[in-house]
């Protein structure tokens, strides 16, 4: 499998407000055995005079023999061998996760988690990076990323637009350009998950065309009332103009997610379902989406979660790329893009990419390219 696929799934005409364009999902039977929720802890007994933060995330819950999942919170225990392929620690988790279920990278940092996490990145020194961190405040990113609370249009769009019957997932536009894509197994999960879609992050470039365009054209059907002679014939007609918007939205609007082939790295195995990151060939990429996905064993989302990427994520995530060919040495990724050893650093350092480093290499290289 090299590209995504919306199988299983059928396109509906978009709803447009302003600038916003909400695209409809929608499958003829939920998908068994699998249901997604917002992905809040339960009530541990955690002390009351502690400061406890729960990232927003999604959790995946699933049965072993494909039957129907119960309601959050009152899912069977199942054998830890259900887990296959698992990067979780071997030791039982501090918040007493059941081995039915796994939890998504927060929605509200994807855009700059999924990208070390596709390349298999080198752990945080997480020791160093609170040290620093402290000491110097969290500097912003280069590349700035914005709530979907802060994208004009957006929480208006998702509080007035109609969920259709069997919606499992939605394709989110700003001014017609490709902003994220949230698929479902189930009605009812995307009925849960359908406001959070305003938590979300997105780059600048989505930031900016909300706030550059006021409105994008909307989907009216044109039926030629001379070839109707009937109520069977309409509903020929209308089936017919639906197929013609679902082609012509998959082939140009969806293009840019659809058409590109991925690198897909499997992260878990769950029953029959499987848990995959993907990422883009950086290299010749006009439109970069990353993202999560679950999928069948016909090889089908059953659920999706996508994100676009900025210019500047495309950058680092092209100096991401070139570390992982090289094995992550900087010698030989340094020599491969024709730089020294010093100026890699410092474009890490400039990518708000050296947390990677130690931070003796890390000083001592910017320490000689400063002198250079």
């Amino acid at each position: 499998m090299s590209r995504l696929t919306f199988a299983g799934l059928e396109t509906r005409p978009g709803q447009v407000w302003g600038q916003v364009r909400l695209v409809p999902l929608v499958r003829e039977a939920p998908v068994e055995g699998l249901r997604m929720h917002p992905g809040g802890l339960e009530d541990l007994g955690l002390p009351a005079d502690g400061c406890w933060y729960t990232p927003h995330g999604l959790t995946a819950e699933w049965t072993g023999d494909g039957s129907g999942v119960p309601e959050f919170g009152t899912a069977m225990r199942m054998a830890a061998s259900t887990v296959r392929g698992s990067r979780r620690p071997k030791a039982k988790p501090r918040f007493g996760d059941r081995r039915t279920r796994v939890r998504f990278v927060p929605r509200r940092g994807a855009l700059e988690t999924y990208l070390p996490l596709a390349f298999r990145a080198p752990v945080v020194a997480w020791p160093e990076w609170s040290s620093r961190a402290f000491r110097h405040s969290l500097l912003p990113l280069p590349d700035r990323t914005y709530s979907g609370a802060l994208v004009d249009g957006l929480a208006d769009a998702l509080r007035v637009f109609e969920i259709h019957p069997g919606q499992c997932g939605v394709l989110v536009y700003v001014a017609d350009a490709l902003s994220g894509v949230l698929v479902t197994p189930h009605p009812d999960d995307y009925r849960r998950l359908h406001p959070t879609l305003v938590e979300d992050s997105y780059g600048e470039l989505i930031w900016r065309y909300s706030m550059l365009y006021d409105a994008v054209p909307e989907f009216e059907a044109r039926i030629d009332a001379s070839r109707v002679d009937s109520l069977a014939d309409l509903r020929a007609r209308a089936r017919a103009v639906q197929r013609e918007w679902a082609a012509f939205h998959d082939g140009a609007l969806a293009a840019g997610l659809l058409d590109p082939e991925y690198h897909f790295t499997e992260t878990c195995a769950m029953a029959e379902f499987r848990l995959v990151r993907y990422r883009p060939t950086f290299a010749s990429v006009r439109e970069a989406h990353v993202g999560e996905a679950i999928m069948d064993a016909q090889g089908r989302p059953a659920f999706l979660q996508s994100f676009r990427l900025s210019e500047t994520h495309v950058r680092r995530a092209r100096l991401l790329e070139a570390l992982s060919v090289n094995e992550w040495r900087l010698e030989a990724t340094a020599e491969a893009l024709g730089l020294s050893t010093p100026a890699l650093v410092a474009l890490l350092h400039n990518s708000d990419l050296d947390w990677m480093l130690r931070r003796d290499v890390a000083d001592r290289n910017l320490a000689r390219h400063r002198g250079q």
